[in-house]
């Protein structure tokens, strides 16, 4: 086949198949022309999922008739005139190839009218060639209607999905608009039937009601800048407590000056803003918007615009994982509860930013912990005293009373608001977590040398391991070294390790790091601390005394982060009074 120039209707279908995929991208072109337009008020109709028809009405500031038929054009735009422009974009659209890709596909009607005019314009296209142009009255802004998408290119017409899919992908679009641009108004109305609507009074927390539910924006953090920062990115927007997660990152929703975009770095970033607060194998729920110069973002990579790149990735990253950490830590958390939704009568919906601890601040002195358990404590404490300063810190959890021991694994004790449930093991590993990170804070020595140096045969690939990251192992406590094929001979353990047998301790936390290794030394680092609390810890079935189960308890109550273990499982539970006087009848 011979080369050839593709004639001019070809070439707008193979163009808009890399702007139109859906409905969905449909929708979204004609939402950021209104947003462009400065429209208060957009309101979408749809039939069908969007084939049979689209309608996108606003409020702004509409076409001149002389320029309406030009905006159908391919490459026509008036949001940027040299290349140099593309340097600092502050639009949402800019390449002048939404209408005209629309158009090459569907029934197009458009009626607008420009602020400064008397009378509004129709147009009529079909294929991209315009069929009709006529005055017309009609208020200020601009209502475009797709009808038949797809009419004329049924193999892509055949890949669409179910109509409920592409429901879903349409609301989800608007959706992410009015988190972005909460002080219009949108609204959704889906084969007749309203589906979606903001009031456009500007608050992100109501647009978060309405896209979220209220049940899960009573969990969230607000993110924002410090007072007095003055750094050139912005971060601002609401995160979930570290109670409140997901199996996915699907639900971290990231925008940058008011573009939703698709970043793994950044999603990775929000999820790593709750190191040690939340298991590792489950991510937060986020709305955040980041505001920067757009001079320092490049939005021309993607034909759909979902992804861009930053001209300083680093400090991007860094600046989001830090708005994000400083309101989960900067946060009253609430200690998980077992009471069912409809168990006890809903609260008033409290602002966000007023999310605080179930349970309030107690005047109790901890001397009586309850009655003796019965039962027998071991040879050596299994938990060791706190530290000197341990008093000092201010007390995190309200003072409980011990009652006694459940399973050989949860530790149970009451306080004024109910009863709690604690995780022995979980309690332990966070006690000992804060520790370790403070004695590496003050250089304190953490290595317990061994009374005799013991040898240990471990397979190749962890004998790697060992040699790829010895210093990070040395700084921790460890003194590891060669001492024939596959044997090492250990001669120092962590501190933390020096009660147990220290041969079994170091195995297991070999073992450990062997089936979850990570690339990096700081990561291996934080690795092997998580791993060498894990192997120092009380465990599930072991039979505390009195006295131990008091110590690990008060010492937990001075922790700076008590309700989650390094690993982010919960530490301890709460059973409502109401809830139990519900159980037994007396409510």
């Amino acid at each position: 086949m011979p080369i050839q120039i593709l004639p001019e209707h070809v070439a707008a279908q193979i163009a808009a198949g890399e702007v139109v995929e859906r409905p969905a991208s449909v929708v979204k072109e004609l939402i950021e022309n209104a947003l462009d337009a400065q429209a208060r008020s957009i309101r979408v109709e749809v039939q069908g999922g969007g084939r049979k028809l689209i309608r996108v009405s606003d409020d702004g500031c509409g076409i001149p008739a002389e320029e309406a038929p030009l905006a159908f054009a391919r490459h026509a735009t008036s949001k940027l005139q040299r290349v140099e422009d593309l340097d600092n974009i502050q639009t949402l659209g800019f390449r002048g190839e939404a209408l005209a890709s629309i158009a090459s596909v569907a029934r197009v009607t458009m009626l607008t009218r420009h602020v400064d005019a008397q009378v509004g314009t129709f147009l009529r296209l079909e294929g991209g060639h315009l069929l009709e142009q006529r005055a017309q009255g009609t208020p200020h802004g601009t209502v475009v209607t797709v009808e038949d998408l797809f009419f004329n290119t049924p193999a892509r017409l055949k890949f669409l999905k179910a109509e409920a899919t592409e429901r879903r992908q349409i609301e989800s679009v608007i959706m992410r608009y009015a988190m972005a641009y909460p002080e219009v108004r949108f609204s959704l109305s889906q084969d007749g039937r309203p589906s979606f609507a903001t009031s456009g009074n500007g608050s992100l927390a109501d647009v978060l009601v309405e896209t979220l539910g209220l049940e899960i924006v009573r969990q969230l953090l607000p993110v924002g800048p410090m007072a007095n920062e003055k750094a050139p990115i912005a971060v601002y927007g609401y995160t979930s407590a570290p109670t409140l997660h997901r199996t996915t990152r699907a639900y971290i929703t990231l925008f940058v000056n008011g573009r939703y975009i698709q970043d793994a770095s950044l999603t990775y970033a929000v999820a790593q803003a709750y190191h040690t607060l939340m298991p590792e194998d489950r991510y937060p729920i986020a709305v955040l918007m980041i505001v920067m110069p757009p001079s320092e973002v490049d939005v021309n990579v993607h034909p759909t615009k979902a992804e861009v790149r930053f001209h300083a990735p680093e400090v991007v990253f860094s600046a989001v994982q830090r708005a994000v950490r400083r309101a989960v830590l900067g946060a009253s958390s609430s200690i998980p509860t077992l009471t069912p939704a409809a168990s006890e009568p809903e609260q008033p919906w409290r602002a966000l930013g007023a999310v605080k601890s179930a349970q309030p601040a107690l005047k109790l002195t901890t001397e009586d912990s309850g009655r003796y358990t019965q039962q027998m404590p071991p040879e050596a404490p299994s938990i060791a005293a706190p530290e000197a300063d341990w008093a000092a810190r201010p007390r995190s959890l309200p003072p409980m009373r011990i009652v006694g021991q459940l399973a050989a694994t949860y530790i149970v004790a009451e306080a004024p608001a109910g009863m709690y449930l604690i995780d022995q093991h979980a309690a332990h590993e966070r006690i000992l977590y804060e520790q370790y990170m403070r004695d590496q804070a003050r250089r304190k020595p953490i290595a317990q040398r061994t009374l005799q140096p013991f040898s240990l045969t471990l397979p190749p690939e962890t004998l790697r391991l060992i040699e790829a990251h010895s210093e990070a192992l040395r700084a921790l406590g460890f003194e590891i070294e060669p001492f024939g094929a596959n044997t090492v001979r250990v001669h120092a353990v962590p501190a933390a390790l020096s009660k147990q047998n220290p041969a079994e301790a170091v195995a297991e936390v070999l073992k450990d790091l062997e089936v979850g290794k990570a690339a990096g030394e700081s990561a291996f680092e934080a690795q092997l601390i998580l791993r060498i609390c894990k192997a120092a810890a009380v465990k599930a079935g072991q039979i505390l005394s009195h006295s131990e189960m008091s110590e690990l308890l008060r010492q937990l109550e001075r922790c700076e982060h008590p309700l989650s273990c390094p690993h982010g499982r919960p530490t301890l539970i709460h059973i409502s009074a109401a809830q139990l006087a519900k159980e037994f009848g007396r409510a």
